[in-house]
C-alpha cells in the first residue's frame, strides 16, 4: 500500500485548510485512514481516524473544527479544518491499516498557522 498526501500549506488563524490522501496498492476494502501530526519538538499525535465503514474517531483538541471523511471509490481520506490555530501548525502524515498492513505512513504535509 503506497499513501499519496496532498494540501497543507499557510493559513492564517481562522482560516481553513483540505488535507487528501489517496491510497492505491493492495488496498482492503476493510481498513482504517486518517492522520497523525507532529509539531516540531513534541510527539505524533492521533488527530483523526476513519474506517471504511465510515466510523470516526478524533482529538479532543480537533473536536468540532476539523471533519474527516473518505470516498471508499477513490479510496481517499480528506480532513477538513476549520477555525485553525496556531497550535495545529505541524506537518500532518497520512495512516493506513488494514489485516495485513499493521500501519503504513504517507509522507508528512507541512500546515503552518499564524497568528
Amino acid at each position: 500500500v503506497q499513501l499519496q498526501a496532498s494540501g497543507g500549506g499557510l493559513v492564517q488563524a481562522g482560516g481553513s485548510l483540505r488535507l487528501s490522501c489517496a491510497a492505491s496498492g493492495s488496498i482492503s476494502r476493510s481498513n482504517v485512514m486518517g492522520w497523525y501530526r507532529q509539531a516540531p519538538g513534541k510527539q505524533r499525535d492521533l488527530v483523526a481516524l476513519i474506517t471504511s465503514d465510515g466510523t470516526t474517531n478524533y482529538a479532543a483538541s480537533v473536536k468540532g473544527r476539523f471533519t474527516i471523511s473518505r470516498d471508499n471509490a477513490k479510496s481517499t481520506v480528506y480532513l477538513q479544518m476549520n477555525s485553525l490555530k496556531p497550535e495545529d501548525t505541524a506537518v500532518y502524515s497520512c495512516f493506513y491499516s488494514d489485516y495485513s498492513h499493521a500501519g503504513v505512513w504517507g509522507q508528512g504535509t507541512q500546515v503552518t498557522v499564524s497568528s
